[in-house]
């Protein structure tokens, strides 16, 4: 069997070759520069020198496009990866850290400044927040009154305005 494989590989390489023969004979004229004076071989010297300055431009654009789409394969198959997920990320767990710590790790080891943040809120008294205000209880008939008119007005923004209450 690895005979008969040997045989048929051995025969590829040969229609590979004949074939490249033939394409070559088809496409490529013989040269022939002899009977020709300095200034016909100078002619086609330079008409040679234009067939290979287009075919090196074909080969530099089909190079070129070659390297943008092989580029442009590995992008893909970057992102076919990134959608099947076969990148996942580890669950992140929450870490308490003390300020202190917190301080350490930006500042280093060497820096030791010590933070107490309860230490800078403000107090807040109980009292102030408990003590309740007299309530002054009347006929509303009168406060509607009182209160009708510019002068109740002034009344009341005087009121809102000093914190006693006047």
């Amino acid at each position: 069997m690895l005979a008969k494989a040997k045989e048929e590989w051995d025969q590829e390489q040969v229609d590979k070759l004949s074939e490249k023969d033939r394409y070559l004979a088809e496409r490529i004229t013989p040269l022939s520069t002899s009977g020709l004076s300095l200034s016909q071989l100078q002619d086609l010297c330079r008409e040679l020198h234009e067939k290979i300055d287009i075919v090196d431009e074909e080969r530099y654009d089909i190079e070129a496009k070659c390297h943008h789409n092989t580029r442009e394969i590995k992008d893909l198959k970057l992102k076919v990866l990134d959608l099947r997920g076969k990148f996942k990320r580890p669950p992140l767990r929450r870490v308490r850290v003390s300020a202190d710590a917190m301080l350490r790790a930006l500042l280093g080891s060497k820096h030791k400044v010590s933070m107490d943040l309860r230490a800078n809120l403000k107090s807040v008294k109980k009292e102030d927040t408990e003590k309740e205000r007299p309530v002054e209880v009347g006929d509303w008939r009168k406060n509607v009154e009182a209160m009708s008119g510019m002068e109740g007005r002034k009344k009341m923004f005087d009121a809102a305005k000093s914190p006693t209450g006047q």
